[in-house]
């Protein structure tokens, strides 16, 4: 009994699995068939989206994907470390100029989900001093946000765990 009761549980979680899948996939699928956002909108977008960038998202992207080609190139080839550095640092120099492209990206997805006004809003909380602030310290309070939702999940999965075995436990079940 157990058994098919774990598998109908699976069978559900599969199912709604691939709903929440098709739902977020046509989420993100739909500002892009949207109709064109006015200039002025998209234009309030990237000025959201250039207040907040105090991380350097491109910057910081750019570097990781570096480091990660750096590492898996030099762990197949050890004997080219040196030219390996230097290609990756020309193929770096080949990507200045393009961090535009990347953040008008963004700004399209801003400027599909927020009216003008709202970004009027938007960018008037950011360029304020409070906004600039909550703008430098994001990436610090991510950080800070993300340890804590960690120890939080690390201890909910520990205690939920003994939960689910003490209910079976007190239905009769030895799980």
């Amino acid at each position: 009994m157990a058994i098919s009761t774990m598998t109908g549980v699976t069978t559900r979680a599969k199912a709604l699995l691939a709903v929440a899948l098709s739902v977020a996939m046509f989420a993100v699928s739909a500002p892009a068939m949207a109709q064109e956002v006015p200039p002025e909108q998209l234009a309030l977008a990237r000025k959201y989206v250039d207040l907040t960038d105090s991380a350097g998202v491109y910057e910081i992207t750019l570097v990781e994907i570096g480091m990660g080609t750096l590492s898996q190139l030099s762990t197949q080839n050890p004997e080219l470390a040196e030219e390996i550095d230097l290609a990756i640092g020309k193929v770096l120099e080949s990507y200045q100029g393009r961090k535009g492209e990347l953040l008008d990206q963004f700004a399209r997805i801003y400027a599909t989900r927020f009216s003008i006004p709202e970004l009027q809003e938007i960018v008037a909380f950011y360029e304020s001093p409070t906004g600039q602030k909550l703008a430098r310290a994001n990436t610090e309070v991510n950080s800070d946000l993300q340890a804590v939702l960690q120890v939080f999940n690390n201890n909910t999965r520990s205690e939920f765990f003994a939960k689910v075995r003490a209910e079976l436990r007190a239905q009769g079940f030895e799980v």
